[in-house]
């Protein structure tokens, strides 16, 4: 089998017959051929199968009533008392409602989780789950916050709950694969869906991660997920995929997966990435503590989106989008604010 790459560019330069890359501000001339079989090859993105390259240039539809003609942030709101980077900092809803209005002034999604996903984390019992999160949501909706709210969760009773008490958007580290019943909750619902892939579960993802080929694998993985949602009656126009930067996933791992992800346009969807503060950018960036990983997870995030990934998962909001109003008006023909 043989899978497609483009290889993204968003010089002003750009050459005739090249193609929009999902759409959206990048472009591609050149397509590098992988598979598990030969070393890669690079061909002119003409001779792409049009199968293939329909799904590499069609435009992605708006996602919860988003746009995605352009990187959009999710500010990521865990309340938690165990979360890796801010545990136990927004479990009121008083502190939560708060810090989802700050982050509401730069981020288009607010995604609330009441289950850690670091590595080691145990799992919480649903009941706890949405005593944590459901209330959050409603005091977030009563408090006036019109942005679209993600519910982080694996588990079908808990999204049920945040949808009822306002959510819009499921967000699923194991995309269907935990709880049997998530997937046709989503599809009977008619609810916007992250699916992402992870190696095993949070408390024991880190202990041994194994690929053939990390980027291959994923791709492979997230494509039978894919599938597998289609098969529930979920229109793929309402799906957004995440590779799992961080989810049973080695350094070498993460590094192959940012340095590949233009690859995942070839599903069809569109891309999700998460690494805000993970434990890659601590190591090398030097940086031990999660709340000062701000300068490596900016430039991972710049890294995804020189890739087309439509949608960043981040903790620093406000610098994030910073950072991105400075890269648009460097590499794009209008500024971020214009669009």
């Amino acid at each position: 089998m043989e899978y497609f790459r483009p290889i993204a560019m968003t010089d002003p330069a750009r050459p005739a017959g090249a193609f929009a890359l999902a759409g959206g501000w990048c472009w591609f001339d050149r397509v590098e051929v992988l598979s598990r079989a030969a070393q890669g090859r690079i061909i002119p993105a003409s001779e792409v199968p049009a199968p293939v390259l329909h799904r590499l240039t069609a435009p992605r539809p708006a996602f919860a009533g988003l746009t995605l003609d352009r990187p959009r942030l999710m500010g990521i709101l865990n309340v938690t008392p165990d979360s890796f980077s801010d545990g136990g900092r927004f479990l009121a809803p008083e502190a939560a409602l708060a810090q989802a209005q700050a982050m509401a002034a730069g981020a288009e999604i607010i995604d609330v989780g009441g289950e850690s996903t670091r590595p080691g984390a145990a799992e919480v019992p649903a009941e706890e789950e949405i005593a944590r999160t459901a209330p959050v949501i409603r005091t977030l909706r009563d408090g006036g916050l019109g942005a679209p709210i993600s519910i982080d969760t694996r588990k079908a009773l808990v999204a049920e709950a945040a949808l009822a008490a306002g959510a819009s958007i499921v967000n699923d580290v194991s995309a269907f694969d935990f709880d049997p019943t998530l997937g046709p909750l989503v599809s009977r619902l008619s609810a916007p869906v992250v699916l992402m892939h992870a190696q095993g579960v949070p408390a024991t993802m880190q202990d041994n991660p194994l690929y053939g080929d990390v980027l291959l694998d994923v791709y492979d993985a997230l494509a039978q997920r894919l599938a597998r949602a289609e098969a529930l009656g979920i229109d793929r126009t309402r799906i957004v995929l995440d590779p799992g930067i961080g989810f049973g996933k080695t350094q070498a791992h993460n590094l192959a997966l940012i340095r590949g992800l233009s690859l995942f346009h070839g599903l069809g969807c569109a891309i999700l990435m998460g690494t805000s503060r993970k434990r890659f950018i601590g190591a090398i960036g030097r940086a031990e503590a999660p709340e000062t990983r701000a300068p490596g997870s900016i430039a991972t995030a710049l890294a995804g989106v020189a890739q087309g990934v439509q949608v960043l998962r981040v903790h620093d909001v406000a610098e994030t989008r910073q950072a991105l109003r400075l890269w648009q008006a460097l590499n794009t023909d209008h500024l971020e604010d214009e669009a």
